[in-house]
């Protein structure tokens, strides 16, 4: 899909209208500083449409990027940010399961960011358990995979897809541009 229009429309923390439009909307989850923000603005070609901070949790509402004026980009908050309190975590956590149970939303697909080298975390198994359980088609996507050798590669997707239940898996680098053609071409069949 080539982008041709990207803007900021809305942050949400509740009930809203535009989770009833009939757009697509493609849902960006992962963990605080995996790099989701990295991820949209790539898509997008817009290297400050999502503003990305070095202080990770600062997300802390569902924000709507309107695409070509026909898909939603949804930038869900980071989730597992150790040194937000408890109760911050509980909330962020609370919000991210609201949406993706939430019945409204007719028309939605969903990626999952994790880190390439590090690969899924306990966290992130946590939340591909949620997905299955909602029967959640989704992608995952490797970020940073500019970081990881070749030769770690084939070792790293293995474990990925040991520990994903085999979910596909696309290595990602916002930094190069590696996997954005397949992920575009995952998302929008172009």
């Amino acid at each position: 899909m080539s982008v041709k229009t990207a803007e900021f429309i809305k942050g949400v923390v509740g009930d809203d209208r535009i989770l009833e439009e009939s757009k697509l909307q493609v849902a960006f989850i992962g963990r605080s500083n995996v790099g989701k923000s990295s991820v949209i603005n790539s898509l997008t070609g817009r290297k400050n449409l999502v503003k990305s901070s070095s202080t990770p949790g600062k997300t802390r509402e569902i924000n709507f990027f309107l695409i070509n004026e026909k898909i939603y980009f949804v930038d869900l908050p980071g989730y597992g940010f150790a040194k937000a309190s408890f109760l911050q975590r509980e909330k962020i956590r609370q919000l991210i399961l609201w949406y993706l149970t939430s019945v409204e939303i007719k028309n939605r697909k969903l990626v999952l960011i994790i880190d390439a080298k590090v690969g899924p975390t306990k966290l992130d198994l946590e939340m591909i358990d949620i997905l299955n359980e909602y029967n959640h088609e989704f992608i995952i996507v490797a970020n940073k995979a500019d970081k990881l050798k070749r030769s770690e590669r084939n070792k790293k997707l293995k474990e990925i897809s040991e520990k994903a239940g085999n979910e596909e898996t696309i290595f990602y680098s916002a930094k190069s541009g590696e996997g954005k053609g397949e992920l575009s071409n995952e998302l929008f069949g172009n």
